[in-house]
């Protein structure tokens, strides 16, 4: 297939141009960027941004299927505030989306969010639920994946915690106690790749995580203890937490801010992994834990 992976020189697009091209798909990654990410032999470059319609256009022409991933993190404030999530998720679905029905497009995959919802409780959450809307609305075939964290080399999440968590005296919002599903960014590409192959995928939403559920004090333990430090939690009430990064969220350049505090208010995990879709169990996949032993982090 001809695939286009919208988002292609980021954390999830690098590797899964990577999982593209090993199962022998012609593959074109369009990003702002180009040039940036060390992307495999063979793989074409396109240079769009998603907010512009008329720089991504052209690049759906003569493809197969199309893959979106551009994403802003969730994990801090974006340059710009809260806004751009809205027009970089949805409005850049829009015109993806626009743009794959305009140039005949067959497949249309969307990387959302777990707990994506219109009227969720953050402005990512809200911005990834109307970007769903967006694609379950078009005429495309279209397959949407929501995912919990993802970590791997290049991502953030586990840099994220040993940021909010400091390590030997921790003092962490509610004790730490927000449930996340980390799913390792090798499974996720695997998962994504696979969606374009066979026509059982098409229409169907995916909630995706790891094989364990862990709190937000035992992914600092994993995180520091694989530096040789020590996580000793100190509970700081959700209130006190929630006015001390909203405060903060205000002065520039600080990383986050009221947004991030709302996200540690709401679990982040599975009610049924769909992983099994793919042909995979949850004990197929590679645990954080796993991860950070070999990674040398």
């Amino acid at each position: 297939m001809k695939v286009l992976v919208v988002g292609g020189t980021g954390f999830v697009g690098t590797l899964l141009c990577r999982e593209l091209r090993r199962r022998e798909h012609d593959v074109t990654s369009l990003s702002r960027s180009p040039g940036e990410a060390d992307l495999p032999e063979g793989v074409t470059e396109a240079t769009g941004d998603v907010t512009d319609y008329d720089s991504i256009a052209g690049a759906f022409a003569g493809m197969d299927a199309a893959i979106n991933l551009v994403a802003l993190s969730p994990l801090f404030k974006p340059s710009g505030g809260n806004g751009m999530h809205d027009e970089v998720h949805r409005r850049g679905t829009e015109h993806c989306v626009e743009a794959a029905e305009e140039h005949g497009v067959d497949r249309f995959v969307q990387m959302s969010a777990l707990g994506a919802d219109p009227d969720g409780d953050t402005a990512y959450i809200r911005s990834k639920g109307r970007a769903e809307s967006t694609v379950r609305e078009s005429s495309l075939d279209w397959t949407i994946f929501r995912p919990s964290v993802v970590f791997g080399e290049g991502g953030e999440f586990v840099e994220f915690t040993r940021l909010l968590a400091p390590p030997y005296v921790t003092p962490l919002p509610g004790g730490g106690k927000t449930r996340f599903q980390p799913i390792w960014i090798g499974d996720v590409v695997e998962m994504l790749a696979a969606s374009l192959e066979s026509e059982e995928h098409v229409g169907e939403t995916y909630d995706i995580g790891g094989p364990e559920v862990l709190t937000l004090a035992d992914v600092a333990r994993l995180a520091h203890g694989a530096r040789g430090r020590s996580v000793n939690v100190i509970p700081v009430p959700m209130a006190l937490a929630g006015v001390g990064l909203s405060v903060a969220g205000k002065i520039p350049g600080f990383p986050m801010g009221g947004d991030q505090y709302r996200s540690l208010q709401f679990d982040n995990t599975t009610a049924d992994n769909d992983v099994d879709a793919f042909g995979v169990s949850e004990g197929d996949l590679r645990t954080l834990g796993e991860y950070l032993s070999t990674a040398g982090s």
